[in-house]
């Protein structure tokens, strides 16, 4: 039996994986979490096999928030669920140890397969996400810019494209608002942006934040 944690801050997204789960012989849904301190919380209690992660709760950066699960259980497969599409933030998932990425527009049967895939120790990798790694082996100069930041330089310029300030910024990733504004600058020079209006225009066109 594959046992799932759920991590996604809306009620309706937790109840309906819960009800997809539920009608699958080989899976039960065993915990949830609402924001990344509970998700890492339940994972250290332990009797989870695969972790579904949305990518937008409140708290911790998910990349943060990643990164703590398999500091915690190295082992634990762990797929990203996310409203944006594959192409911005699946590429930086998988290399973040993430075990797939899904957007939550995928087919019931599609999610079901990720979550056999993970828990018998795979990755699960659409095929248009294997398109965009095998481009990375052949094109890395013609990447977009976001890609050249590390994974806190990209956390960063996506909390600033949506307007989070820099002191609530500090307190998410507990750090000094001076380091935050250290990110900020090393994000505005490799981008070539010239402050935050083009910073936010960037990640508007490129996907990387909702405009709803």
């Amino acid at each position: 039996m594959i046992r799932i944690l759920v991590a996604d801050d809306h009620f309706i997204v937790r109840a309906g994986l819960q009800k997809i789960i539920a009608e699958i012989k080989d899976m039960v849904f065993v915990a949830e979490a609402v924001n990344g301190h509970q998700a890492v919380e339940k994972v250290a209690a332990g009797g989870i096999d695969v972790v579904l992660l949305d990518i937008s709760m409140p708290g911790p950066d998910w990349l943060d928030v990643l990164r703590s699960i398999r500091q915690e259980n190295p082992k634990l497969p762990v797929l990203i669920l996310s409203v944006h599409p594959e192409k911005q933030y699946a590429v930086r998932a998988i290399r973040a140890g993430a075990s797939g990425y899904l957007t939550k527009d995928k087919a019931h049967d599609e999610l079901i397969a990720a979550i056999r895939k993970a828990a018998a120790g795979g990755r699960y990798i659409s095929s248009g996400l294997a398109e965009q790694l095998a481009d990375l082996v052949d094109i890395e100069h013609d990447a977009p810019a976001h890609e050249i930041l590390s994974d806190r330089e990209f956390s960063v310029l996506v909390m600033l494209a949506k307007g989070v300030s820099p002191a609530d910024i500090a307190r998410r990733l507990c750090v000094s608002p001076k380091t935050v504004s250290t990110y900020r600058s090393r994000i505005l020079t490799k981008m070539k942006l010239d402050g935050n209006a083009q910073l936010v225009h960037y990640a508007i066109r490129h996907g990387l934040v909702d405009t709803g």
